[in-house]
């Protein structure tokens, strides 16, 4: 019998099990994996390590899917570009958010994306200080907004207990078509908008640290 003309486990394919096991159960483990593969989970060591191999496998899996920009000179169209596309990323794979969150970045293709975010922060006049700050909270929001977006439709209940401004804000915004998208579209130009504020007010800042 001839050979296949590629091998059934490569670390590709083993990220890609890995990742449909965690949208439908939240988690994986080498046993399932392997069950999942129909193959042994000694046989899974032959192309990782670790567990935490496959996380950042599949870490670099969803974050592959971002179309990185050029840099253009324009900071701030360059982060929301980043932004959107990391958002659409995970909005897919939103059961992803808290294994990655509890594991150090290690994927070369996820780093490069927060090197994109660096440098736009740096060409907007931040500080390293201040850069790290400021992709902390772009990061926190596009995955809080990820999160928003595998939400139930009705996020919150309406009662007779709630204010009437708030029962009148739930039956207004959960109307709308596309809420979570939208939300997020909203959030991200506050943000952008208040980073280039601090861009302004970053040499005082900066200079107060010294």
């Amino acid at each position: 019998m001839a050979r296949p003309l590629s091998p059934k486990l490569s670390a590709p394919a083993i990220a890609d099990a890995a990742l449909a096991l965690v949208d439908k159960h939240g988690e994986f483990t080498i046993p399932a994996l392997a069950k999942a593969m129909s193959v042994s989970p000694s046989s899974l060591y032959n192309h990782v390590t670790s567990k935490d191999d496959i996380i950042e496998m599949m870490r670099g899996r969803a974050m592959g899917e971002i179309q990185l920009p050029q840099a253009d000179g324009d900071w701030v169209n360059t982060l929301r570009l980043i932004a959107k596309g990391y958002m659409r990323s995970y909005a897919k794979h939103p059961k992803l958010i808290p294994l990655f969150t509890a594991h150090t970045v290690r994927d070369r293709g996820t780093l490069r994306v927060y090197d994109h975010l660096a440098e736009a922060f740096a060409t907007g006049g931040f500080d390293a200080v201040d850069s790290l700050a400021a992709i902390t909270v772009l990061d926190s929001f596009v995955l809080g907004s990820a999160l928003d977006a595998a939400a139930p439709a009705q996020v919150w209940a309406s009662t007779e207990e709630n204010s009437a401004a708030l029962n009148t804000a739930l039956e207004a915004g959960l109307a709308v078509q596309d809420r979570a998208w939208k939300t997020f579209e909203y959030g991200l130009e506050i943000l952008l908008a208040g980073f280039k504020g601090q861009a302004s007010t970053a040499p005082q800042r900066a200079a107060s640290r010294k």
